[in-house]
């Protein structure tokens, strides 16, 4: 088992999270957090784990789906009390292994700090996370009032320069409000 630094750790993408133990054999459940969750959690694939501040690369040594989340076992690890120590990881892949998205697709790592504005310039936050799945996502948006949660959609977000680290958005009427109206509800 590979170590790395702490420090990679951070220039790593995110590809799933470690759902629970299955069976009794050292399977886990992952909840993918990829868009190509098929080739990414394949036999001879290596991800990454960060345990008490140590980076450690697992080798996929068996993977099969069920209800569309790999089912997973590492090579070394066949037994239940060391993959439920899993539970809860996150599981991530050197950046430089993902594979190259066509324009105007972008990975969420990719959104995760942009300055948010209207089309008319004001400003509405930072890209702190983006959230959904196949149904369709969102970003959560940090601003002075809180989160304001914007459908990553292209009528929405109509212009993203992630090398400018700026999406421009032109939000329907009462989106921004309907956020600000939750938070005081």
């Amino acid at each position: 088992m590979a170590t790395a630094g702490a420090g990679q750790w951070d220039e790593m993408a995110l590809v799933g999270r470690v759902a629970r133990v299955h069976g009794l054999r050292g399977q886990v459940i992952v909840n993918p957090e990829t868009d190509f969750p098929v080739e990414r959690f394949q036999p001879g694939s290596q991800l990454f784990v960060s345990r008490q501040g140590v980076v450690e690369a697992l080798t996929i040594a068996t993977a099969r789906f069920h209800q569309n989340r790999p089912v997973i076992a590492f090579a070394g690890i066949e037994d239940v009390e060391r993959a439920a120590v899993l539970t809860g990881a996150e599981l991530r892949v050197p950046v430089a292994d993902l594979p190259i998205l066509p324009d105007g697709v972008f990975y969420h790592h990719h959104l995760v700090g942009c300055q948010v504005v209207t089309g008319s310039g004001a400003a509405v936050g930072v890209v702190r996370a983006v959230e959904g799945g196949a149904g369709g996502h969102r970003l959560v948006v940090d601003s002075e009032g809180g989160d304001v949660l914007v459908p990553l959609a292209a009528a929405i977000c109509t212009s993203i320069d992630v090398r400018a680290g700026r999406i421009v958005i032109e939000p329907p009427a009462g989106l921004l409000e309907l956020n600000t109206k939750a938070r005081a509800g």
